[in-house]
């Protein structure tokens, strides 16, 4: 898939700092530990990567899981999703559609939203504005 939004691995690894690893990489931040994990203010969660919107917080919810986790993106065009397979589990991982940055995975247990969607994400992975 083609970018809008592209850089060699060194601008990435200068821009992002301690987000490298996750955002770049794939990795995941320990469970409960996200600073957007209980965030409840009205906003846009964004790509902590490029600023791509990427989520509403009217779809946000609890989902017990330790990272903040969302039913459905702000437009099927916002995300990509990749079959997943590290791990020895196969797996959707939720990139960001406008840079490739690595976001979180998608899981279909979330029985309690309208979609039966978990996007679960990792907070560093991602940026908020409040509206």
């Amino acid at each position: 898939m083609t970018y809008n939004v592209v850089k060699t691995e060194q601008e990435w690894r200068d821009e992002l700092g301690e987000r490298y690893a996750i955002l770049r990489q794939a990795a995941t931040e320990p469970a409960g530990s996200g600073a957007l994990l209980d965030e409840k203010r009205e906003g846009i969660y964004s790509c902590g990567a490029c600023g791509a919107e990427l989520f509403a917080s009217g779809t946000k919810f609890d989902s017990g899981s330790g990272w903040p986790s969302f039913f459905e993106s702000v437009n099927p065009d916002a995300v990509q999703l990749k079959t997943d397979t590290t791990l020895g589990m196969k797996r959707t991982e939720v990139l960001c559609a406008n840079c490739g940055s690595h976001l979180g995975h998608l899981f279909d247990d979330a029985y309690q939203t309208p979609t039966g969607d978990r996007y679960c994400m990792n907070s560093l992975s991602l940026g908020f504005t409040e509206h």
